[in-house]
């Protein structure tokens, strides 16, 4: 081989790299950009995800790839895709339904290429902070358009939500919420004063936003369920006790302070008791109503199911005139496990609970990545109870993009110790 081959050789690897490192910043700052739309949009994010698929396509080993889907966090996803696409072969529902019922399922492959790439990329925190600046910003305009409400985006049908819905909305300030809550606590252990007021301001700004301007009453649910998660995880006994004893305290000065907080705990009764005379006024009574008729759906097929998109088709069977809500006919049972039972039985309800499980042992260490990944899959679990959340856009694609980027981060973090834990070993 000639000096001359030699360098030219040299200089085609030296321009391979620098084109695979390109395609790698550029995957990473579409990342970002996804994450910092998500909050105010559903097209831009679709497009950005496209555009993301394009860009980290060329940085792909594909052989490493293939043996890691070997995992169950990387290989559930396809294998629940899997189900889905077999499930339109024997649905009942129509064809549009069933197009339709098969798209949450597909976005949940973007969790593989997620893991694989933020497990190599040095930037997974980037995005986590550029979804977080925007909830921020989100906040601070919520506040200004209950004020104005001229202000809005789009037509909303809340006061003080500026785009999309309450329910999205709380769901990404509870999330940014105790995501931050793991910082402010690790600068206040570390005496960084300044660090632990700035995370408690931002946590204040979604916490009174939720209480004073919009909140869901599942996001209070969740509020809740990760109270609990975070004092079990990382304090002490003593400190658990104070913490929850002074939420308790926050709460009923909340509940005094602000009666849009009282009104909407107290809707809940009232939706019950009247639901069936005004179906406009029926949130918690319709929920009863589809839990019932799914259930007795999934028990006509315990095993399979009906099908991918047959939801639709089993309420329309139900359907009775009795009242307006037994012949309300829907899409989705707002219940997560509900929505994959009536479609692919007792096999996708197993499956769905593997993905979770997979993802929270996933997320079982230590550090801020693990905490955030945790937060995800455990709001998502809980949410779920009375909202078919995986399955839904906005709920669906923070799970996605959630559990994607932050356990790259955690296997990222893995393989570095276990080099250095080897390297040790050698020595």
């Amino acid at each position: 081989m000639t000096a001359q081959s030699v360098a030219y050789g040299g200089h085609a690897t030296a321009r391979t790299a620098r084109g695979s490192a390109a395609w790698t910043q550029a995957a990473d700052g579409l990342a970002a950009l996804i994450a910092a739309s998500l909050p105010w949009s559903t097209t831009a994010p679709s497009i950005f995800v496209g555009l993301w698929l394009l860009a980290v396509t060329p940085t792909i080993d594909w052989r490493d790839y293939a043996r890691r889907l070997a995992q169950p966090a990387y290989a559930l996803p396809f294998i629940i895709l899997l189900l889905a696409l077999l499930g339109m072969l024997w649905s009942d529902g129509a064809w549009t339904d069933r197009l339709h019922a098969f798209k949450p399922a597909a976005k949940l492959v973007l969790i593989p290429p997620l893991l694989y790439h933020f497990s190599r990329s040095e930037r997974g925190f980037h995005v986590c902070a550029a979804f977080l600046a925007s909830c921020a910003l989100l906040a601070m305009f919520s506040w200004v358009v209950l004020l104005d409400p001229a202000l809005k985006l789009t037509a909303t049908a809340s006061a003080g939500v500026p785009v999309k819905n309450y329910i999205d909305q709380s769901q990404e300030f509870t999330l940014c919420a105790f995501a931050l809550a793991l910082p402010a606590l690790s600068f206040w252990r570390g005496g960084s004063m300044l660090a632990t007021a700035a995370c408690v301001a931002l946590i204040l700004l979604f916490l009174t936003n939720m209480v004073f301007v919009a909140s869901a009453r599942t996001a209070l649910l969740c509020v809740a369920v990760l109270l609990v998660l975070f004092a079990w995880r990382h304090l002490s006994r003593r400190a658990a006790l104070w913490l929850l004893t002074g939420a308790v305290a926050a709460s009923a000065l909340a509940w005094t302070a602000s009666p849009y907080l009282r009104q909407r705990i107290s809707d809940i009764a009232v939706e019950y008791q009247h639901g069936r005379e005004d179906i406009s006024h029926a949130s918690t009574a319709q929920r009863l109503t589809y839990w019932r008729k799914s259930v007795a759906s999934f028990a006509a097929a315990p095993l399979f199911g009906h099908g991918t998109g047959s939801i639709k088709r089993q309420f329309e069977r139900a359907a009775s005139g009795e009242s307006s809500l037994d012949s309300e006919v829907v899409s989705n049972p707002h219940n997560q496990t509900l929505h994959v039972a009536v479609q692919w039985g007792l096999l996708g309800v197993i499956l769905l609970y593997a993905l979770w499980i997979a993802h929270l042992r996933l997320f079982a260490g230590e550090g801020l990545a693990a905490w955030i990944g945790l937060v995800v899959v455990v709001q998502n679990i809980a949410s779920s109870l009375l909202n078919s959340h995986l399955a839904d856009f906005h709920e669906g694609w923070i799970y996605v993009l959630g559990v994607g980027v932050a356990g790259g981060m955690v296997l990222k973090a893995k393989a570095r110790t276990s080099v250095l834990f080897e390297s040790e070993r050698k020595s």
